[in-house]
């Protein structure tokens, strides 16, 4: 059959594109509570024909259009929405899905809803235009992506494409790759006294103060490429609740974002010895990497462990350039190629082997933030530009290197 004009199905289609990705923003779906979202996206999946459509153990939703013998690509992308806040600091409610100023407004327009809404549609509306794709297409509409990736962890161990999209949001532009993330706590212990005989206690406070001045001027690994490792202290905890106590511990939680040649064994051994540097009399010092026990809406239950490896595609690799060259044709401008500053779900099949390459909706600069809102022309481009590199990255020969 001859080749489908995909601008085309996309403007027919632009209605229902931009209609669930309201419901899907107007489905409450904080971290652990995702039913209400992955049921929508399970039901559009259905009704969209999907071949084969299922929700795992952990609640992914898994959708499959079945195709050649090509490649197995798959769209990523997450239902999970961090906590909107004070809605009295939102011009529309966080939850509304308004549409005004030609942007889709509300919690998880851009992080991550519009990416899931675009997927979706991608690959129904070349099923409902009858394409048989070259290879099997599939799209998984994951969980627990905010408290360090639930879903795609287990995802990654029972799903194998030849390689993912990861639609976090990009500006439409092509990414290949983002720096690692590790999590550490460091804990000051001394001895716990009544503030008003301070010479009885050993406050771990003056070790914290002299350990994060150091942490500040430390000098950090530098990639040509992926830029400066950073680290960023973010909570800070004692363990007591008067303030009339000298504490006998005090805590800081790291943000450290990794170089691609890092280890969290070389991150946590460079922190050691900062805090041994730091110690004083009768205060210990430990660092440790964070772990969480987190769980989903299906009662599914992990331990996560807070040291994640960053994913890197190679300048030169052929799925790069031809995913490049897929979006150009479809859109018919430039399209840059780029590296994310944050971390994202594709590092958890990257270390299982799967190639990834990141592309989405919306500025990055909107997730987590009051106001969040969506371009609706970036909301339809992108279901384009999904449906064009779906169909080029599984035309692509498996032995290409």
């Amino acid at each position: 059959m001859p080749e489908p004009n995909l601008r085309a199905l996309v403007e027919g289609a632009s209605e229902r594109i931009v209609q669930f990705a309201q419901a899907l923003v107007r489905a409450p779906s904080l971290t652990g509570q995702e039913g209400k979202a992955a049921m929508l996206v399970q039901q559009e999946l259905e009704r969209l024909g999907y071949d084969e459509v299922s929700v795992d153990e952990a609640g992914n939703v898994i959708g499959c259009l079945r195709g050649g013998p090509g490649r197995r690509v798959l769209l990523h992308a997450h239902v999970d929405v961090v906590d909107p806040g004070d809605p009295s600091l939102w011009r529309h409610h966080p939850f509304s899905g308004a549409i005004e100023e030609g942007c889709l407004w509300g919690r998880g327009a851009v992080d991550d809803k519009g990416s899931v809404a675009a997927q979706v549609y991608a690959l129904g509306l070349l099923h409902e235009a009858g394409v048989m794709p070259p290879g099997d297409l599939l799209l998984a509409a994951v969980v627990g992506e905010e408290v360090g990736g639930l879903g795609t962890r287990y995802l990654s161990r029972t799903l194998r494409p030849d390689v993912a999209i990861i639609g976090e949001p990009s500006h439409n532009t092509l990414r290949r790759g983002h720096r690692g993330r590790f999590e550490f706590i460091v804990t000051f212990r001394g001895r716990s006294a009544h503030a008003s005989v301070p010479h009885e206690g050993r406050n771990p406070h003056y070790a914290m103060a002299r350990f994060l001045l150091a942490l500040r001027e430390a000098p950090m690994a530098h990639d040509a490429e992926f830029g400066d490792t950073t680290v960023a202290p973010t909570l800070i905890s004692v363990d007591q609740h008067n303030s009339n106590v000298i504490p006998a511990e005090v805590r800081v939680h790291l943000d450290w974002r990794s170089a691609p040649h890092e280890t969290p064994s070389q991150a946590q051994a460079f922190l050691e010895e900062l805090v041994r540097s730091c110690l004083e009399p009768g205060v210990t010092g430990q660092v440790a990497i964070r772990t969480q026990s987190v769980s989903s809406y299906t009662g599914y239950q992990e331990t996560v462990r807070h040291a994640v490896t960053p994913f890197v595609t190679a300048p030169n690799d052929p799925l790069l350039s031809r995913a490049h060259r897929a979006l150009e044709e479809a859109f018919g401008r430039p399209v840059p190629i780029e590296i994310w500053p944050f971390f994202t779900d594709g590092g958890f099949l990257h270390a299982q082997g799967v190639p990834c390459l990141g592309f989405g909706p919306g500025q990055e600069t909107m997730a987590h933030v009051a106001d969040e809102r969506l371009p609706l022309d970036q909301l339809l481009e992108a279901t384009l530009g999904y449906m064009a590199l779906a169909l080029a990255l599984s035309g692509m020969p498996k032995d290409t290197e």
